[in-house]
C-alpha cells in the first residue's frame, strides 16, 4: 500500500526549498506515489515591523500549518527546527529529523571580514535576542538592531547600506546557494547556536501510525539524539524559542556532550554550562545542564527578556 503526501509549507524561498528537499527524500521511498507542496502564508510572515517576541515568537511561523494538517488540507508540515516550540501542541508530534545542515551562524558584511574587524559602532541586524545577546557581549561597542525579514530580504537590507553586518545561520545562506556571501561563521565558542539550528523537521498528526512508518525513515539517529538533547533545555526552562537561549550537543559513539548558555539581553551577563552523559539519558542531560542554568539566575534573565 501506498501513501499520497501533501506538505504544507511556508511560502518563503528557503521555505520551499526545505519543503522541496524533503518532497524529494519522500519521492525516493516506495511506499510514496505522490507528493504535493501546500504553500501557505502565516502570520509570522505577515508581521514584518514588530520583533517576535512582541508578537508571539517564532510559534507565529507554524500555527497555520498545523490548522490545515487538522483540516485535511495536509499531511505533513516541514519546519526548521529551531523555530519548533518545544513542547509541541496536543495532537501532533515531530516524525523525523533530517541530517543536520551547518549548526552554526554567519556574518554577512560588505565591509568587514569578520565580528573582530567590525568598526566601533557598527550597525549590526539580527531577528534573534540569543544572537543579539551574544553579539554584544562580544563587542559592547557595536550598534545591534533588529532585522527581520526572509533571507534575501535581509540581505537587500544590508546591500542598500541600511546595516554594516547581519547575522544569518549558515545552514539557511548554504541551501540557498548563499555561501559566498559568508565572511566568517561564528564559533561556537563565540555564539553558541539555537536549539536544533540546522536541522529540518517533519511534523504530522499524532497517530497516523502509517505515515509516522514513512516518515520514520528519514529520520536521522544522530541529528534526533542532538535535537532532543537541546531541545530539552528549553523545555526544562519553559524557554520559548526567541528566548536568548542557546544550546549545542555533540553525540559521540556512546555519549552526548550538551552545552548551553543563557544571556542578559544586553549581553552584560552570560551564563554558560556543560555536561556530558550517555546517549540514553538525552533528556536528563537538559534538565541537569537547566538546573545549573538556573542556580546561576537564568530564571531571571529570561524573565528580564520577556519571552
Amino acid at each position: 500500500m501506498t501513501v499520497r503526501i501533501r506538505i504544507a509549507t511556508r511560502k518563503s524561498e528557503l521555505a520551499l526549498w526545505q519543503a522541496g528537499y524533503v518532497a524529494d527524500e519522500l519521492r525516493r521511498l516506495p511506499e510514496v506515489s505522490a507528493v504535493e507542496l501546500v504553500p501557505l502564508t502565516t502570520r509570522g510572515d505577515q508581521i514584518l515591523d514588530r520583533d517576535l517576541s512582541k508578537v508571539g515568537g517564532k510559534g507565529l511561523f507554524i500555527k497555520e500549518l498545523e490548522v490545515a494538517m487538522r483540516q485535511g488540507d495536509a499531511d505533513i508540515a516541514v519546519h526548521s527546527m529551531k523555530d519548533v516550540p518545544a513542547d509541541m501542541p496536543e495532537g501532533f508530534c515531530i516524525a523525523a529529523r533530517l541530517e543536520r545542515a551547518n549548526p552554526f551562524d554567519a556574518l554577512v558584511s560588505n565591509e568587514a571580514t569578520g565580528i573582530a574587524g567590525l568598526r566601533r559602532g557598527a550597525v549590526v541586524g539580527s531577528s534573534s535576542l540569543r544572537r543579539q545577546a551574544q553579539l554584544r557581549a562580544l563587542r559592547p561597542d557595536l550598534d545591534v538592531r533588529s532585522l527581520r525579514g526572509n533571507v534575501n530580504t535581509r540581505l537587500a537590507k544590508l546591500d542598500g547600506g541600511e546595516y554594516d553586518a547581519i547575522i544569518l545561520a549558515c545552514a539557511g545562506l548554504e541551501r540557498l546557494g548563499l555561501a559566498s556571501r559568508i565572511v566568517e561563521q561564528v564559533s561556537p565558542e563565540d555564539m553558541l547556536p539555537a536549539t536544533a539550528q540546522g536541522v529540518i523537521g517533519i511534523e504530522c498528526l499524532a497517530g497516523r501510525d502509517d505515515l509516522e512508518a514513512v516518515l520514520a525513515k528519514l529520520d536521522d539517529a544522530a541529528t534526533s539524539i542532538t535535537t532532543a538533547a537541546e531541545r530539552s533545555v528549553a523545555r526544562f526552562l519553559g524557554a520559548s524559542c526567541h528566548s536568548p537561549l542557546a544550546a549545542y550537543a555533540v553525540a559521540g559513539e556512546e555519549t552526548v556532550t550538551l552545552t548551553a548558555l543563557v544571556a542578559s539581553v544586553d549581553g552584560r551577563t552570560v551564563l554558560r554550562q556543560q555536561v556530558s552523559g550517555a546517549i540514553a539519558e538525552v533528556e536528563q542531560l537538559g534538565s541537569r545542564v537547566g538546573q545549573r542554568l538556573l542556580d546561576l539566575g537564568a530564571a531571571e534573565l529570561l524573565s528580564e527578556a520577556g519571552v
